[in-house]
């Protein structure tokens, strides 16, 4: 998976020699791990409330810079990391190795939602992800990273990588824009603790 990666000139080793190591950016080591990963992590919260950690398709995932990063979100049963950025912009990333060297990768920073169909969406949309989208998107999340930290990953269990499961997107790929809307509007516009999470909030009229 390398469509859409940043590729970046400044290698740097990322094994037995620089465990627990912090680096200001992504380096061209850490793309290369990030890109041969299956799944990544999520972890949000706002100033009160639960904190929501959340497992993701690698394949949403893109790196556009050594400072930032972006994944095209699927809709789901919550919204949470869409609330949580309204009230505080905190965002950490974790990327670990389940199969080969042990790895643990994450990226700290600070995150923001970009909405469905607004210009920088579309841009990206077509830049990254080959115009293509995959059936229920419902946003992109942008993280500029001010901390990239591997640790060794050593207590990570190993897993053999079978496929992706294709079951989120058929289920939306059966439904009408118009019950995709519905749904999005019962479970997505608020958090399990309330907050509101922006979505519609351009388009409904008070």
């Amino acid at each position: 998976m390398t469509s859409g990666f940043l590729e970046v000139s400044h290698p740097v080793l990322i094994g037995d020699g620089l465990m627990g190591k912090q680096f200001p950016e992504l380096t061209e080591a850490h793309i290369r791990f990030v890109e041969k990963q299956h799944i990544f992590f999520t972890a949000t919260a706002a100033p009160t409330g639960r904190v929501n950690v959340s497992p993701r398709p690698t394949n949403a995932f893109r790196v556009l810079q050594p400072n930032r990063a972006v994944y095209l979100d699927q809709t789901g049963s919550s919204n949470e990391v869409a609330a949580h950025l309204r009230l505080s912009d905190r965002m950490t990333i974790m990327f670990c190795a389940f199969e080969g060297t042990p790895m643990i990768v994450r990226l700290y920073g600070k995150a923001r939602i970009i909405p469905r169909g607004v210009p920088e969406y579309q841009d990206l949309l077509q830049d990254r992800f080959a115009n293509t989208e995959p059936a229920g998107a419902r946003q992109m999340v942008s993280l500029e990273v001010d901390l990239v930290q591997n640790s060794c990953g050593m207590g990570v269990p190993l897993y053999d990588y079978r496929k992706d499961r294709s079951n989120l997107t058929a289920h939306w790929a059966k439904k009408t824009p118009e019950e995709l809307e519905t749904y999005q509007r019962e479970k997505n516009r608020f958090s399990i603790d309330g907050f509101a999470t922006g979505l519609f909030e351009d388009t409904d009229v008070s």
